[in-house]
C-alpha cells in the first residue's frame, strides 16, 4: 500500500538533496510533482491542494542552516505537513468499560470481518469481548461472524429465528449485561450502496444502543468516493472512528489522507490482510515515516515480538553454532518470517528499503522455496548431501519448479550455513537479520 506514493516522493527528495540551496523554482518543480503523485495516489483533490501550498509556503520562507542538506529541510516540511493532516481527534479506543462499539459500512467494505479481527484484537489484551451479528438484511453476515467467533473462541450473540431489529439489539444488550462483558462490538446492516432506509436504520440502531463508539469500515481502495461515503455515514451517525480495510492490497490508497483531512474523524485502525490477526492500531506518524523512506523499526520489533517464538530462536541458534542447521529448520524460520506479513511491507519498515523493487526476497519467492523443501523426504531435509540427481528431478516434479531451481536453493542453503555458522561460532552479532534475510534469496537466482 502506497509504495508507488513513497517511491515518488523519496525521487522528489532526492533531486532536493541535489541542489544547494531551497529556491522559489526548485520547490514549485518538487511541489509539482508531489502535487501529481498525491493525486495519483487518490488523496482528495481539496487535501493535495491545501496541503501542496502549506509545504511551498514554509520551504520558501525556511532559512536553511548550511549543516543542513535542502533535501533533507524539505523531508522534515512534508512529514510535518501530512502529520498535522491526522491530528484532529483521539486515535484511540474509549477506555470506557463496558463499551458498546458499532460498526457500519457498506457491503464488501469488510465490515463483518473487522468485527472479527477487533474481538481477537481486544481478547489478547484480556477483555472480554462479546460479538453481536446485526446485520439482518444479509443473512450471510450472521453465519459468516458464528465461524470467525467460533475459530477464535469468542462469544457471538445471534438473532433469534424472525426477530425485528430493535428487538434484536434489545435481546443483545441483556444478554452483555448479565456476562459482564468489556466490549461488546455490534455488527450494523450494510447495504450495497448508500441510501435513507440504511441510514435511517443506522440512526435508529445506534440510538437504541447509545453506543459509545461508531466506527465506521471503509475500503482503502475507495480512493476519492470514499470521502463521500464517510460524510453520508458522519451526518446520519456521528462517527468517532474509522477503520480502514484491505490496507495490504494494490490500491493506491489515498484515502488514508483525505478520510480524517475531510471529515475530521481519525483512522483508528487498519486492515493489513486476509487473516483475523492481521490488524493493527493505526499510528500515522508510522505510516508516513515508511512513506518518506524513514522505516518503521518500532513497528516491526512489535511485530517480531508477537510472532516469533523465542524459544524456537534459541533453539536455532543452537543450531547455527553447532553447524547442525538443515533444510528442515531452514523451512521452520520461513515459517516464522511469514507470520510476520508481507515481505514487501517488511521492508518498508526497515529505513531505506521501502522503495527497493529488484528485492530477490519476496513472498513468491518464499511460496517456490517453501514447494521444493516440502517435496523432500523427511530424511532429505535432515542430511541434503544425499540429494543426488534422481532425487533432485523427482523434487523438481513434485515442486513444480525445475532441477535448476533445486540446484541454486541448495547452493544458497549451503552457503548461508557456512556464513551463519560463522557469524554465530564468531561471536559477531551485528546485522544477523539483514543477513539471515540476504540467504533467503530466490531459488532461481
Amino acid at each position: 500500500m502506497l509504495s508507488q506514493l513513497a517511491e515518488k516522493f523519496q525521487g522528489v527528495f532526492s533531486k532536493l538533496r541535489g541542489y544547494g540551496k531551497l529556491s522559489e523554482s526548485n520547490v514549485a518543480d518538487a511541489m509539482r510533482e508531489v502535487r501529481m503523485a498525491l493525486l495519483a495516489a487518490d488523496v482528495n483533490y481539496k487535501v493535495t491542494k491545501d496541503f501542496c501550498e502549506r509545504v511551498k509556503a514554509k520551504a520558501i520562507g525556511e532559512q536553511v542552516s548550511n549543516s543542513i542538506r535542502p533535501g533533507d529541510m524539505f523531508v522534515k516540511i512534508v512529514h510535518d505537513e501530512l502529520l498535522a493532516i491526522f491530528q484532529e481527534g483521539d486515535g484511540a479506543l474509549s477506555a470506557k468499560r463496558p463499551l458498546r462499539v458499532a460498526l457500519c459500512g457498506l457491503n464488501g467494505a469488510g465490515k463483518t470481518t473487522t468485527a472479527g479481527k477487533l474481538a481477537l484484537m481486544l481478547k489478547k489484551q484480556r477483555e472480554k469481548v462479546l460479538l453481536v451479528a446485526a446485520d439482518l438484511s444479509r443473512p450471510a453476515a450472521v453465519q459468516q461472524l458464528q465461524t470467525l467467533g467460533r475459530q477464535n473462541e469468542i462469544e457471538v450473540f445471534v438473532p433469534s429465528p424472525s426477530a425485528k431489529l430493535n428487538e434484536h439489539l434489545s435481546s443483545a444488550m441483556k444478554h452483555a449485561a448479565d456476562g459482564q462483558f468489556d466490549v461488546t462490538i455490534f455488527d450494523l446492516a450494510g447495504r450495497t450502496e448508500i441510501n435513507g432506509e440504511l441510514l435511517a436504520e443506522l440512526k435508529s440502531a445506534t440510538s437504541l444502543l447509545a453506543v459509545d463508539e461508531s466506527l465506521l469500515v471503509a475500503d482503502a481502495a475507495l480512493g476519492q468516493s470514499a470521502v463521500d461515503v464517510a460524510k453520508a455515514f458522519h451526518d446520519a451517525v456521528p462517527l468517532t472512528g474509522m477503520v480502514l480495510s484491505k490496507f495490504d492490497g494494490d490500491a493506491k490508497g489515498g484515502a488514508a489522507f483525505s478520510l480524517q483531512s475531510v471529515t475530521g474523524v481519525p483512522v483508528k485502525f487498519i486492515g493489513t490482510g486476509e487473516r483475523v490477526d492481521q490488524f493493527e492500531v493505526f499510528h500515522a506518524d508510522r505510516l508516513i515515516q515508511r512513506l518518506l523512506g524513514m522505516g518503521d523499526l518500532y513497528g516491526l520489533a512489535e511485530k517480531v515480538s508477537e510472532q516469533i517464538d523465542v524459544e524456537d530462536a534459541e533453539k536455532l541458534e543452537r543450531k547455527l553454532r553447532t553447524a547442525e542447521f538443515n533444510l528442515q529448520d531452514f523451512l521452520g524460520q520461513m515459517r516464522q518470517i511469514k507470520k510476520l506479513g508481507s515481505l514487501k511491507n517488511l521492508l518498508g519498515m526497515l529505513p531505506g528499503m521501502g522503495s527497493m523493487q529488484n528485492f530477490s526476497l519476496d513472498d513468491n519467492t518464499l511460496k517456490r522455496t517453501e514447494a521444493i523443501i516440502c517435496s523432500m523426504t523427511f530424511q532429505e531435509r535432515r542430511r541434503p548431501d544425499i540429494l543426488n540427481a534422481r532425487r533432485r528431478q523427482r523434487i523438481a516434479m513434485g515442486s513444480g519448479t525445475s532441477v535448476t531451481e533445486v540446484n541454486n536453493l541448495l547452493q544458497r542453503f549451503r552457503a548461508m550455513k557456512k556464513m551463519m555458522g560463522k557469524l554465530f561460532r564468531g561471536g559477531n552479532q551485528e546485522n544477523k537479520l539483514k543477513r539471515m534475510l540476504g540467504g533467503l534469496g530466490s531459488p532461481g537466482g
